[in-house]
């Protein structure tokens, strides 16, 4: 009896202190959402003259604009007519832009949970033409510090976060730690066919090595952290979702080549056939060390940078060149060191890396086993790359700059839009 009375009382004062420590409350740093309501965000698509860019994020181009996304706020339209004298003309409001892709004269851009189509066949009279709704997963801005206030989606689409010092239940403080970030801003692009660059004129444009968005035949192609999303655009004013396939997780970039399209993750390389493009068909999967991972493709070899730090996981900075003569069966040949690679781009043997603060390397890949740097520019920030044969275009934390490469003993620096007072976030 002793015993049962002794755990009797034990039990109660347990479920007391318990009690208590439930009341415990301490003053921490909420951050409470700041909504843009859905009438608000479906309502906001504006055109406005030319702006300075701020915090630059993907890069696109097409019959000789380019386009530079403004994180989260937007897409600005540069006239590169003459690489030498490129001028912004007009800046398009999209809040929660972060990719985009063009097929003809439309303009396919993600506005937090929409999928818009804008008409930029005069860029004098710039428009929406067309929008799905609810077309990608609610997603949350950044948060660096304290605890996260309760969202209600029903609200609108959160744009930021209000910070204030309250008192709060310590016992919550793990519940309140729910965030979706769709994608981590450290400067993702990745690099479509060069061939269409190329060649002038074409029905679609090119992307950076660190896009989420590409386009393949009458395909819009889009993924987040897990899956890959499909979109039919055969009329090209009107896209129709179509499915969601999943790949796996901390999936990050795209890249097509031939009818293939390639998958970067922070785990490895996927590889899909686009025989079929209105189901894209698993064919293999290379693994490599964890980090953050774009991916370019020549020939029968692929290109991969994996990056240490920040989200990535790992403390391994280098480029894998890897045979996928066999796409069944992708092999690594060789493993080259680096120091802080992002975006990547090959064109005709020439291989382009940013090295973030460290600058922009070029190679000669010629030969995938010996890859020979040829010029390191070590005074810019380097994010990502588009080589467009003889012209290349790099986006950085510092500036929108091209260089002529035509002659590889005589590469020169041709054009800078500067990039000022940049706040950027990783």
């Amino acid at each position: 009896m002793k015993n049962i009375l002794r755990f009797t009382a034990m039990a109660f004062l347990t479920v007391m202190l318990l009690s208590c420590k439930d009341k415990i409350e301490e003053v921490y740093t909420v951050n409470e959402p700041v909504y843009l309501t859905y009438d608000e965000l479906r309502g906001s698509l504006k055109v406005a003259d030319a702006q300075d860019i701020v915090q630059p994020g993907k890069i696109y181009f097409k019959d000789g604009y380019v386009f530079v996304n403004e994180y989260q706020k937007g897409i600005h339209v540069v006239n590169n007519q003459d690489p030498a004298q490129p001028v912004i003309e007009k800046f398009i409001e999209i809040p929660g832009n972060i990719d985009m892709a063009i097929q003809g004269d439309i303009l396919y851009a993600d506005s937090y949970v929409d999928l818009v189509a804008i008409d930029i066949s005069d860029l004098n009279d710039i428009k929406e033409v067309s929008r799905i709704e609810d077309a990608f997963p609610y997603i949350l801005p950044f948060c660096e510090n304290g605890v996260v206030e309760d969202v209600d989606e029903t609200q609108g689409v959160v744009t930021r976060w209000r910070a204030t010092e309250r008192k709060v239940n310590i016992n919550e403080i793990h519940n309140r730690f729910e965030y979706y970030p769709r994608y981590e801003y450290d400067m993702n692009v990745l690099a479509s066919n060069s061939f269409a660059a190329k060649t002038g004129a074409s029905l679609s444009g090119t992307g950076g090595s660190m896009a989420r968005f590409t386009l393949y035949e009458n395909y819009l192609y889009a993924i987040d952290n897990y899956m890959l999303r499909l979109f039919n655009i055969s009329e090209v004013t009107q896209p129709v979702k179509d499915k969601e396939l999943y790949v796996g997780w901390n999936i990050e970039t795209l890249f097509p080549y031939g009818d293939n399209l390639f998958v970067g993750s922070t785990t490895g390389m996927y590889i899909y056939s686009l025989e079929d493009p209105s189901n894209p068909a698993f064919l293999s999967m290379f693994w490599h060390a964890t980090g953050c991972d774009p991916v370019v493709v020549e020939g029968n070899l692929a290109y991969v940078t994996l990056r240490a730090g920040n989200m990535c996981g790992n403390n391994l900075s280098q480029l894998d060149v890897i045979d996928i003569s066999d796409l069944s069966e992708p092999k690594l040949l060789k493993e080259y060191p680096m120091e802080e690679p992002y975006g990547l781009g090959i064109d005709d043997g020439v291989l382009f890396v940013c090295e973030g603060e460290a600058g922009l390397k070029i190679f000669n890949a010629s030969d995938p086993l010996n890859i020979d740097q040829i010029a390191h520019y070590s005074d810019i920030n380097a994010w990502d790359v588009i080589p467009l044969g003889n012209i290349l275009l790099m986006i950085g934390t510092d500036g929108l700059y091209q260089y002529d490469y035509s002659d590889l003993q005589d590469i020169t620096e041709i054009s800078v839009i500067p990039i000022e007072n940049l706040t950027h976030q990783e």
